[in-house]
C-alpha cells in the first residue's frame, strides 16, 4: 500500500485557530475571521465544500430550509479545511457549534466529553450521500470503480464495512490502519482523501490510512487489480488536486439527499460523479456549559 501526503494547495486560507472564508469556492473573500454574529445569529463550523463556494451555499441553505422545514436562517458559517481546525475554531470561541456527520459526530463525542449534541436542533432529515469523484475524461476508470460499488452492493459486502467501520464500532476508539493490496505491474491510481474525519477515513500518526474508506479502496484494488496510492488532501483542495491530475479519485464527494437541492450542486466543471456508497445524517455539536 502506498500513501504520500501532497502540499497543501490552500495554505494560503490556513490560520491555526482562525476561521476560513472563500477556501472552498468563488466567494470573493480574501480569508480571516468574519465578524462576529449578530444577536440571534449562531456561528456555525462547517468543512469546506468541493466546489460550492460561500454566497452559493447561502443559496442552498435557503433550499434546504425550504425543503426540510428546519430554521437555518440563524446561522452565519464558516468553512474549515479539516475537522481538526475546525474543533480549535470551536474550542477558541471563533464559532458555537459545528456541523458533523452522525459517525464523525459520534466519534468525537466518545474521544472528547467536553462535546454535546445541540438538543434543540432536529437534522434527522436532513443528509448527505456519499460519492467518489473522476475527471469527466477518465470515464473507463469511472466504470470500472462503479462496477467493484456495484458488485459489493448486490453481494453485500459493501454493508458490511459500513456495519464493521461505522454501526458496530466501538466509537472511541481510533480507526484500525487497513492494508490496502498492491499489485505488482498493474496500474496504479492516485486517490484522494482528506485523512481527518473518523471513522470514515483518517491518517493515523504513523501514516497509515484508517477507516471505513480506506476498507472500501481496499476492496476495490482487490476486486479491480487496480494498485491504489492514498493521497491526505485538505477538503478544499480536492477539486483542483483532480482538476489538475494530482490525484486520479477524490473518496468522498458528498450530495444532499434534499430535493430542492440539485445532485450536481457542488460538482466542479469536468468532473463527474459515482452514484452514493453511503449516507449519513447532519448533526450540530456544542461545547458543553
Amino acid at each position: 500500500m502506498k500513501f504520500k501526503k501532497v502540499a497543501k494547495v490552500l495554505l494560503s486560507c490556513l490560520m491555526a485557530g482562525a476561521l476560513f472564508t472563500g477556501c472552498g469556492g468563488d466567494s470573493g473573500s480574501s480569508g480571516g475571521e468574519k465578524p462576529a454574529a449578530s444577536s440571534g445569529e449562531t456561528k456555525l463550523g462547517m468543512i469546506t465544500h468541493l466546489n460550492a463556494g460561500e454566497k452559493q451555499m447561502e443559496e442552498i441553505l435557503k433550499m434546504v430550509q425550504e425543503d426540510s422545514g428546519v430554521n437555518l436562517s440563524k446561522y452565519t458559517i464558516t468553512y474549515y479545511d479539516s475537522l481538526k481546525l475546525m474543533q480549535m475554531g470551536i474550542e477558541s470561541g471563533s464559532v458555537d457549534e459545528i456541523s458533523l456527520y452522525s459517525s464523525v459526530a459520534d466519534y468525537v463525542k466518545a474521544k472528547n466529553e467536553k462535546f454535546e449534541n445541540v438538543s434543540d436542533l432536529t437534522l434527522k432529515t436532513l443528509s448527505d450521500n456519499f460519492c467518489f469523484a473522476v475527471r469527466k475524461d477518465d470515464a473507463a476508470l469511472k466504470a470500472d470503480l462503479d462496477k467493484v460499488l456495484d458488485e459489493m452492493k448486490s453481494d453485500g459486502s459493501l454493508e458490511k464495512l459500513v456495519k464493521e467501520y461505522i454501526t458496530d464500532v466501538d466509537k472511541g476508539k481510533e480507526p484500525p490502519a487497513v492494508e490496502i493490496p498492491m499489485t505488482e505491474g498493474a496500474e496504479t491510481i492516485k486517490v484522494g482523501v482528506t485523512g481527518d474525519l473518523p471513522p470514515l477515513d483518517l491518517i493515523l500518526a504513523d501514516n497509515s490510512p484508517a477507516g471505513f474508506n480506506t476498507a472500501l479502496l481496499a476492496e476495490v484494488a482487490k476486486r479491480s487489480g487496480k494498485n491504489i496510492e492514498v493521497v491526505q488532501i485538505e477538503s478544499g483542495a480536492r477539486a483542483t488536486a483532480l482538476t489538475s491530475k494530482q490525484i486520479d479519485v477524490i473518496f468522498w464527494v458528498v450530495v444532499p439527499t434534499v430535493d430542492k437541492v440539485p445532485a450536481d450542486i457542488d460538482k466542479p466543471e469536468g468532473v463527474e460523479l459515482s452514484a452514493p456508497y453511503f449516507k449519513d445524517n447532519v448533526e450540530h455539536l456544542k461545547l458543553k456549559k
